[in-house]
């Protein structure tokens, strides 16, 4: 704090200090002028209620110079009174490096005994557990939710199902954290028409068990594997090695409705799931998996090209 700035706060400090003293002290000598009655001759209601007079209650005396003696005792101790650092030499930012150096040893001590554990072992682990929530709250929630549901809005997969666009293994999981996924929908609106995407649409909703044209899914059907199959495989179960879904689950990255598929067929899609290695590092990305991998532990098995 600048020499003008430490004197200004001074000045505002001493200013309100000593006007608030000053009442406080006046208050208690001041003669009110009263009526024989003993009010201050203020009625209302036509003469029924009248104002009285009375001195202050004791305890309310006592009390507020309490305060007052402690307002003094901590501008004494602590800082608060223009650049004085107080006698006890406090501040807010060595209490926050002290903190911060305490998080720094338990996160390393936790790192340390993490190092020669399994995925699956540190998924079991409460410590790194509770770690790789925080870790994953303060980085991955923006996306994927606090309760890591997933954003349709943003195409953020829920992780705490079965199904995987890049496989569900422990290692899988491990490299989307540290190196990112990039997946492309490429748009077939040109390629396939109006009613062609209409088609494709109807076909891929017809594989989930869902009530389409049934003229509308056997064309669709024809163009699906003319155009679709190439990444989506011929039965649309996906592909992990290219991050294509599996299209036949029920689960969706941008919603399942008809407006939302033709949607996606028509302009395309194009998620990025950002590489996290140079923020957080191999230690703190298997603490997260970790958490991730124990938020899947009681979902039911994954289908084969899941997710």
């Amino acid at each position: 704090m600048s020499r003008f700035w430490s004197l200004w706060v001074m000045a505002l400090v001493v200013l309100n200090l000593g006007i608030t003293l000053f009442l406080f002290l006046w208050g208690q000598r001041v003669k009110i002028p009263t009526q024989p009655d003993g009010t201050s001759g203020h009625v209302w209601a036509h003469g029924v209620l009248r104002e009285g007079v009375r001195n202050l209650p004791r305890w309310w005396i006592i009390f507020s110079a309490s305060m007052f003696v402690v307002g003094f005792a901590y501008l004494a101790l602590y800082p608060g009174f223009g650049g004085y650092k107080g006698v006890l030499g406090w501040s807010s930012q060595a209490e926050l490096q002290r903190d911060v150096a305490a998080s720094n040893a338990k996160r390393a001590a936790l790192v340390e005994r993490s190092r020669p554990l399994t995925l699956e072992q540190l998924a079991r682990d409460a410590d790194a557990v509770r770690a790789g929530h925080r870790l994953y709250q303060d980085n991955c929630a923006a996306c994927h939710g606090a309760a890591a549901l997933g954003n349709q809005a943003v195409g953020a997969p829920d992780l705490t199902d079965a199904d995987w666009l890049y496989g569900g293994d422990s290692e899988a999981i491990l490299t989307s954290i540290l190196d990112g996924r990039g997946g492309v929908m490429p748009a077939l609106g040109a390629v396939l028409g109006h009613d062609g995407v209409n088609e494709v649409a109807a076909y891929v909703l017809s594989l989930n068990d869902v009530q389409t044209p049934e003229g509308w899914a056997a064309a669709g059907k024809t163009r699906f594997e003319a155009v679709c199959a190439a990444c989506h495989g011929t039965e649309g179960r996906g592909n992990p090695t290219l991050g294509a879904p599996n299209l036949t689950d029920g689960t969706w990255l941008y919603g399942g409705d008809f407006a939302s598929i033709t949607t996606t067929v028509r302009d395309g899609r194009n998620g990025v799931m950002p590489a996290w290695r140079g923020r957080l590092g191999n230690d703190q990305a298997r603490l997260v998996a970790a958490w991730v991998i124990s938020q899947r532990s009681n979902a039911a098995p994954a289908a084969v090209g899941a997710k």
